[in-house]
């Protein structure tokens, strides 16, 4: 089973506009779910730490969360938070395959090609390169 990092914005102008990029991330984390990945979902993990400690404190974490996934899901409206940007490089410089979302027969086709070939770890392969788009 491939895990998978699900990126996109989280703060807002408002604590509704937060809330609404949380249900976001997590409804794209439960479709992740029934087509057979483990989705990490950093929006979740953080929703109600909100000031408890420095933001750079939470980005770290999640890079460290990045790196030990097989792949990034990116949530509609990645394009406009910095954060999600950060994780893309970071992505990209580890070698980790990058999708956007809605993209969903690409990223089933990307889960389903470990089963079918009988082979462990991450692949590029068929990866839709986001940054810089």
């Amino acid at each position: 089973m491939r895990v998978v990092y699900v990126a996109g914005p989280y703060r807002g102008l408002d604590a509704w506009e937060v809330e609404r990029n949380i249900r976001r991330a997590e409804t794209v984390a439960l479709e992740l779910w029934r087509m057979g990945a483990a989705p990490v979902c950093p929006h979740t993990s953080s929703r109600f730490f909100d000031g408890a400690l420095p933001d750079d404190t939470f980005l770290r974490g999640d890079l460290a969360l990045l790196e030990r996934c097989d792949g990034v899901v990116l949530v509609k409206g990645w394009q406009q938070s910095e954060g999600t940007i950060a994780e893309i490089r970071h992505a990209q410089k580890i070698g980790k395959p990058v999708f956007k979302w809605p993209g969903s027969n690409i990223v089933r086709r990307w889960l389903l090609e470990r089963w079918l070939s009988g082979a462990s770890g991450s692949s590029a392969a068929g990866a839709t390169m986001a940054a810089g788009q």
